[in-house]
């Protein structure tokens, strides 16, 4: 875009009105929020491998907060209240998909490393993504739509409809909650249903009614949903049973498992096999993933250092609208954080990981910046950066003399904080678009989003290790897919103990599922997680697709579409709130029934019918949205 079209754009709030933006009330009520969401998005992450963007659900909120109970009527507050939650949001994503190995590992972690690490990352995303500002959110603001962020705009802009839309998360929230409390807190009855397939040995399908899941499903659509699920699909109704077919006169174990096949039934060939597929599978994605991104990666990359040496980023704007955090201070603060990365006794990378951070730290937020410009922050292939990372890495470090747990751990922690700085920078990248379109001031965005990370880091420590002990990282309760993904891959590189057949194989079905025309990532995602996960998910990708299908406009399309976001935002943090809140509960040592009143199968299932009904319901309220 040209400097002469850029000064035609005009935000809602223009850049010489002045109103309260950067208070104390947005701040306190931000950080509330931004740890809240933190460790809603962390046990979600934990549950699933997936987390959700909470910027809209939270600009809701704060306007029914602000609006209605300290009767505060400033657009820009709001923005910032959303700005400090997706920080939260962001650093329990980033935080999930690699810290969790260390658990797993069954290592002393002291709570200042695990909180060295979130704050490095989270403050390095925000730094890195400060140049990058004005050539992504400004000269390509024609170009790249940051989903997320611009239905966040249109959120706050249309805040009149503040009460309805707060109304609509607060339901999702409450039924959310209370499901998850009556089934894995009071355990009334079973929140996973299973059944195999008439004369189909081995062959299972099954779900996990969770109100999460199904909120998921929705905000991703049916497309993604599918996917998924056909990942799932393949491994329970097709290997599985082709495993238990082939195996089923063997009377050695093969490799890994240590029992025959024919002793195994479809959990314990997922648990010995399917893992080890899927992992390569989901290795093999990402990777292909970032392959694609690579022009990107290059134009973008190659823009910026232009951008940089020309002084653009320095240049100090007279508009309000349009001034960043000095880029002396950026440049400054980076690298202050890696020094401290370097010379750290905490997580114990050295020179060499410090660097290695720096590098593909600033490349990779580059090309996530853009990305979720493109297909938003749910979509955006940070795993996929991460492996490449934690590969490239872990390869060094072995040839460097690193060996055994030090050398594992060292390589995670790297690979770790680079993918909470890739988390915390692509939603950065999103609230500065609403900035832009609400009329924000960015240097005060960016200071919330280092609040927003400072409150959330200091506490997300304390969440892993509560959940861990709570539920136990790696158990059914709390797979951690991602982590466990990263942990698989370290150990087989450090340690050569890799089964490495079964990697290959997942990794050849990646690519021939990217030859198929399909997202290849996603798909691996269905294939490595329980096929339990991805049916919910897709439950909601269907009450979503019913609900475009049957809507007679686009208008009462896009309408019916926020309405049910809003609401499965709401079954999301809902669920994961009284989630955090159990795990408190036992962690205390509080007493809470342990075993289910009921091994009935049909009344979760009726009752996550009824859910699916209350969320199409939701979506698709007809003569409210035809009055808007």
């Amino acid at each position: 875009m040209s400097e002469k079209n850029e000064k035609k754009f005009v935000p809602y709030v223009s850049a010489s009105k002045s109103m309260p933006e950067l208070t104390i009330t947005a701040i306190i009520l931000g950080i509330i929020l931004s740890i809240l969401f933190g460790a809603a998005n962390a046990y979600l992450g934990l549950k699933v491998g997936l987390t959700v963007s909470a910027s809209i659900p939270a600009a809701v909120i704060s306007m029914g907060i602000l609006r209605g109970i300290f009767r505060k009527d400033s657009i820009l507050e709001n923005n910032i209240v959303q700005t400090m939650t997706t920080a939260g949001e962001a650093l329990g994503a980033g935080a999930v998909f690699t810290i969790p190995a260390l658990f797993l590992w069954d290592i002393p972690i002291s709570q200042s490393m695990l909180i060295f690490i979130v704050l490095t990352g989270g403050f390095l995303g925000v730094f890195m993504m400060v140049p990058l500002r004005r050539m992504l959110i400004v000269k390509e603001h024609e170009t790249l739509p940051y989903p997320e962020g611009t239905a966040c705009a249109e959120v706050l802009i249309t805040g009149e409809k503040g009460g309805s839309n707060a109304i609509m998360v607060a339901s999702g929230l409450l039924i959310g909650g209370l499901m998850k409390a009556l089934g894995d807190g009071f355990k009334l009855f079973k929140t996973e249903i299973e059944t195999g397939i008439y004369k189909f040995k081995n062959a299972v399908v099954g779900a996990d009614v969770y109100p999460a899941l199904l909120g998921v499903g929705y905000i991703i659509g049916p497309r993604i949903s599918g996917q998924m699920l056909a990942g799932g699909l393949l491994a329970w109704i097709v290997i599985i049973p082709i495993i238990g077919f082939f195996g089923a006169d063997s009377t050695h174990a093969i490799f890994p498992s240590t029992e025959p096949i024919k002793h195994l039934d479809a959990w314990g060939i997922w648990d010995n096999y399917i893992r080890y597929i899927g992992a390569g599978a989901v290795a093999a994605g990402g990777i292909i993933t970032l392959a694609k991104s690579i022009p990107t990666l290059y134009q973008t990359a190659a823009a910026t250092f232009k951008n940089l040496s020309n002084g653009s980023n320095g240049q100090a704007s007279l508009d309000r609208t349009d001034r960043d955090i000095p880029i002396k201070y950026v440049i400054l603060g980076t690298l202050v954080l890696i020094v401290i990365i370097a010379l750290d006794p905490f997580v114990k990378v050295g020179i060499l990981g410090a660097l290695a951070i720096a590098v593909f730290g600033f490349l990779f937020v580059t090309v996530a910046s853009r990305i979720v410009g493109i297909v938003g922050s749910s979509s955006s292939p940070v795993s996929g950066m991460t492996i490449a990372t934690l590969l490239i890495v872990t390869l060094i470090f072995k040839l460097t003399g690193y060996h055994g747990k030090e050398g594992m751990v060292a390589a995670l922690t790297v690979a770790a904080i680079v993918c909470t700085a890739l988390a915390v920078a692509g939603d950065i990248s999103q609230d500065l678009k609403t900035g832009y379109l609400v009329g924000g001031t960015p240097w005060k965005q960016q200071v919330a989003m280092m609040i927003g990370v400072l409150a959330s880091g200091l506490v997300m420590g304390f969440i892993l290790v509560m959940l861990h002990k709570a539920y136990t990282m790696g158990s059914a309760a709390l797979p951690a897919p991602k982590a466990m993904l990263m942990k698989i891959l370290v150990e087989g590189i450090m340690g050569g103990n890799l089964p490495w057949e079964l990697i290959l194989i997942g990794a050849s079905i990646s690519v021939v599922i990217e030859f198929l025309g399909l997202n290849s990532l996603v798909v691996a995602v269905g294939l490595y997680l329980p096929v339990h996960t991805s049916v919910p998910i897709m439950a909601g990708g269907i009450v979503r697709w019913l609900v475009e299908a049957l809507s007679k406009s686009k208008e009462e399309k896009e309408k019916s579409s926020e309405k049910g976001i809003l609401f499965a935002s709401g079954l999301i943090a809902g669920e994961s709130l009284v989630g955090v809140i159990i795990a408190i509960l036992i962690w205390l040592k509080v007493p809470v029934p342990e075993n289910v009143a009921t091994e009935n199968q049909w009344l979760p299932l009726i009752l996550f019918i009824i859910i699916c009904i209350l969320l199409y319901m939701a979506s698709s309220r007809k003569k409210e949205l035809a009055k808007k």
